[in-house]
């Protein structure tokens, strides 16, 4: 009877250990490890990721424990949930970007403030400014970033080939006018985790 309640609680740990693990999945649907087909070394690198990620968003502002949902695979972050204010929206996405190991962050996250028709048109003017200039400057792979713009302030995402390509960028940001502040996450190829052979 004592072998049979052991082999029993065996079992039962081994069993519950595999499922506590792949029933979440990859999409929380029930998928198994054994069908993800990301590696399991991979696996552990996006929920490490994630979790830290998940933790420096609420030493940051506690609501985000409810407001804002994380998902990392591959390396590559997947951001939604709603925020008061576009500026929040941003340094979001800043904070996923500074993630060691993010190869690329799609932000969802919906906006609950007030739409300002006047400060949208001179945001959007100030990004195409910024876009314009670096598709021009031949220094510059304009494809590998992202331009936001809130207040007057740029946002800008992205990976850079040389550390001299990142400081042409920022310097094209502050060239433009009426911009008051340029903020940037911009990692090099050289620190990414995984580059292409």
């Amino acid at each position: 009877m004592k072998n049979k309640t052991i082999l029993i609680s065996l079992i039962f740990l081994i069993l519950t250990g595999c499922v506590g693990i792949s029933s979440k999945g990859l999409f929380g649907t029930g998928v198994s490890i054994a069908f993800d087909p990301r590696s399991l070394g991979t696996q552990i690198d996006d929920s490490v990721m994630q979790k830290n990620l998940t933790a420096r968003l609420i030493l940051r502002d506690k609501s985000y424990l409810l407001s804002v949902n994380t998902k990392v695979l591959d390396g590559r972050i997947f951001l939604t949930g709603k925020v008061n204010d576009p500026e929040k929206k941003l340094r979001i996405t800043k904070l996923a970007w500074e993630t060691k190991g993010a190869r690329s962050v799609k932000n969802d996250i919906k906006i609950k403030e007030v739409f300002n028709f006047q400060q949208s048109a001179k945001d959007l003017l100030i990004t195409s400014q910024l876009r314009t200039a670096l598709i021009f400057n031949k220094q510059i792979k304009a494809a590998n970033y992202k331009i936001d713009t809130y207040k007057k302030k740029i946002f800008i995402y992205g990976i850079s080939e040389t550390k001299k390509e990142r400081k042409e960028v920022i310097n094209e940001a502050r060239e433009i006018l009426d911009v008051e502040d340029v903020i940037t996450s911009i990692v090099l190829v050289e620190d990414l985790r995984i580059q292409k052979n």
